[in-house]
């Protein structure tokens, strides 16, 4: 396809953050990162594993969980005919892949979610992958990575969403007994009950730079609370600066990072 100049289709793009024209093959090379202004697109979660896991090494795990419909619930359409879209969309079963892998040569289980797929919102598959991927790092002694990238708990799921935050927590609380490592990956956004939950439990939480982290979103707490919001709230650098996050990382650096926060700790 080419478009109305000619020129082919899919070559070039507009940044969402810059206004600039990239070149789609200088952005790809950059891991999905603008060369102008180093904004860091969203990707998702299979993009996500070849960016950092070594190739050919992701073994995937639970793959088969499926999505319920415990409330019948219906907004413009039905929940299950949703899922089925999101489904024939991204090629996805649910919204967060778990596996075994090497980053760097180092063997982890390695927890991506998919902002692809409704938002990469937490209902009950993810909360069980996210519990089994804990589960499988206590078993095989090896350190949990977790990529983030979430707009919180799954309303057509309801108080079953909502529990998955008490549950995995309780994972990785035991992961923690265990002496085991846990690292976080935030990436943009990372919102709501995922926030509240094992987003934030990292024994180091990484993130990457300008990705959005908070609970509610910054207008409805402006709203609510009636005042001024400081200049880039809710940033990843506003969260490192007020002690939520431990390092800010561009996606170029991160399979070093990791490698290197695996072998400090001794992992």
């Amino acid at each position: 396809m080419v478009d109305e100049k000619g020129v082919p289709a899919g070559l070039w793009a507009r940044c969402a953050a810059c206004g600039h024209m990239v070149y789609e093959k200088d952005v790809e090379k950059l891991l999905g990162v603008c060369p102008e202004c180093s904004h860091h697109r969203r990707v998702d979660a299979r993009t996500r594993i070849r960016h950092l896991a070594d190739p050919d090494t992701f073994e995937e795990f639970s793959v088969d969980l499926k999505s319920t419909d415990p409330l019948k619930f219906k907004d413009r359409i039905p929940y299950k005919e949703r899922l089925k879209r999101e489904q024939a969309k991204t090629g996805e079963v649910e919204a967060m892949i778990i596996g075994k892998a090497f980053i760097r040569g180092r063997p982890v289980i390695l927890g991506v979610m998919n902002p692809m797929f409704i938002m990469a919102s937490m209902g009950a598959v993810v909360g069980e992958k996210m519990v089994r991927a804990a589960e499988r790092a206590v078993e095989d002694n090896l350190p949990l990575v977790v990529v983030t990238a979430s707009g919180g708990a799954r309303m057509q799921e309801g108080v079953v969403a909502l529990t998955q935050m008490a549950k995995t927590a309780s994972a990785l609380a035991q992961l923690d007994d265990a002496g085991g490592l846990y690292i976080v990956v935030a990436t943009d956004p990372t919102t709501g009950g995922v926030s509240a939950s094992f987003a934030s439990l990292g024994d180091i939480v990484l993130a990457e730079p300008k990705a959005m982290m908070g609970f509610a979103g910054p207008r409805v707490i402006q709203n609510t609370m009636n005042v001024e919001l400081p200049e880039g709230f809710q940033t990843a650098e506003f969260m490192m600066e007020h002690g939520f996050v431990d390092r800010i990382v561009p996606r170029s650096d991160l399979r070093t990072e990791i490698a290197r926060i695996i072998d400090f700790c001794g992992k």
